[in-house]
C-alpha cells in the first residue's frame, strides 16, 4: 500500500481511530504504515519481524511447558508446568492453560532464557499467552495474529507516549497493565471483526482494572510477584475482551485511562516503583530472601577469589 506523503502517528486512541477511518485503514494496517515509516521497512519485513517475534513466544511457552526451570534464587521452579499437569482445572482446561502459559514464558525470563518484551520483559507472559490461547480456542490464522499483534503494539506505543510501561517510572500498573491492556485490545481486535470502539474499551476496562498496582519484586529480582501477576494480567485481558464484546460501555475513554494510570505512576512513591524498598519486598519474608540472596553472592564471590 502506498500512501505517499501522509504521515503516520500514534500519539492517542482517540486520534488514531479518526485518522485510521479518515485514511480508510484499518486499525492493524495503520500501526503498519507507522512501522514501515518509522522503521524504513516494508510491509513483508514488519509482518516477518513479527512473526519471528510470535515464535519466540511460543518457544518460551513451550521451554517453560517442557523443561525444568529454576531461577538461580530458588523462587522460581515450573510452576508452568505444574498448572499444566494439575488435575484441578477451577474453570476450563482453557482457562488452566492461559494460566499456564502466562507462568512458562514468564519463568523462561526468570531464568535468563530468551523471551519478548512486550511490552517489557517483566511482562513478557502475557501477550503470548492470550495470542496462544486465541490462536487455540478461535483457529485463527497466521495473517490474524499479526494483524493482532500490529494492534497490541499501537496499544503499547500510545501508553509509553502518554504515560509509561516501566515499572521504575510507573509501577506494576505500567508493565502488566500496559501488557494487559494489549492482549485484551488484541483479543477483541480479532474477534469482534475489527471493531475500533470495542477495542478501545477493551484497553479502558482493562486499563482500569489494573491502575494502582505497584512494583515490588522481593530481592529486586523480577520473580516474586512478577511471575504470578503475568497469570492475572491475562486473565484480566480475557475478561476485559469479554466485557467490551458484550457490548459495554468503559464509561471512561481509553485516553482518560491511560492519562490517569501516568498520573497515579508520577505520584506513586519511589519504594513502589522497583526499587524492592515496598510492598512485598519490605515484608519479613521479604528481607530475609533478600539477605540470604546477599550472602550467597557473597560466599560465591569469596570462593572464587
Amino acid at each position: 500500500m502506498t500512501m505517499g506523503t501522509q504521515l503516520f502517528s500514534l500519539n492517542g486512541f482517540s486520534q488514531w481511530g479518526t485518522e485510521a477511518a479518515s485514511k480508510k485503514l484499518s486499525l492493524h494496517d495503520y500501526v503498519l504504515e507507522y512501522e514501515k515509516q518509522e522503521h524504513g521497512l516494508s510491509e513483508g519485513e514488519v509482518r516477518e519481524k513479527l512473526s519471528q517475534a510470535y515464535e519466540v513466544m511460543d518457544e518460551a511457552i513451550q521451554e517453560g511447558l517442557e523443561k525444568d526451570l529454576k531461577s538461580r534464587s530458588g523462587m522460581i521452579a515450573g510452576g508452568g508446568k505444574k498448572v499444566m499437569k494439575s488435575p484441578i482445572s477451577v474453570l476450563s482446561s482453557e482457562f488452566q492453560e492461559l494460566v499456564a502459559y502466562a507462568l512458562a514464558a514468564k519463568e523462561v525470563n526468570a531464568c535468563m532464557g530468551k523471551v519478548v518484551a512486550a511490552p517489557t520483559a517483566g511482562a513478557s507472559g502475557i501477550l503470548p499467552a492470550t495470542l496462544k490461547i486465541l490462536h487455540k480456542i478461535h483457529g485463527c490464522t497466521p495473517k490474524q495474529i499479526i494483524d493482532a499483534m500490529l494492534v497490541a503494539a499501537g496499544i503499547g506505543i500510545i501508553i509509553e507516549k502518554r504515560a509509561s510501561i516501566a515499572g521504575s517510572v510507573g509501577g506494576c500498573q505500567a508493565e502488566t497493565g500496559s501488557a494487559a491492556a494489549m492482549g485484551s485490545g488484541a483479543i477483541t481486535y480479532i474477534l469482534g471483526q475489527k471493531n475500533t470502539e470495542q477495542v478501545f474499551r477493551a484497553v479502558a476496562i482493562t486499563i482500569q482494572c489494573m491502575l494502582g498496582l505497584v512494583c515490588d519484586p522481593v530481592a529486586g529480582l523480577v520473580e516474586v510477584p512478577c511471575v504470578v501477576r503475568n497469570a492475572s494480567a491475562s486473565a484480566i485481558a480475557y475478561s476485559s475482551a469479554q466485557i467490551a464484546l458484550s457490548g459495554i460501555d468503559s464509561v471512561i475513554p481509553a485516553d482518560e485511562c491511560v492519562d490517569a494510570m501516568g498520573e497515579i505512576g508520577l505520584s506513586m512513591e519511589t519504594r513502589y516503583k522497583e526499587t524492592a524498598e515496598g510492598g512485598l519486598a519490605a515484608t519479613p519474608t521479604g528481607k530475609d530472601i533478600m539477605q540470604k540472596i546477599i550472602r550467597n553472592l557473597s560466599e560465591e564471590k569469596n570462593g572464587n577469589g
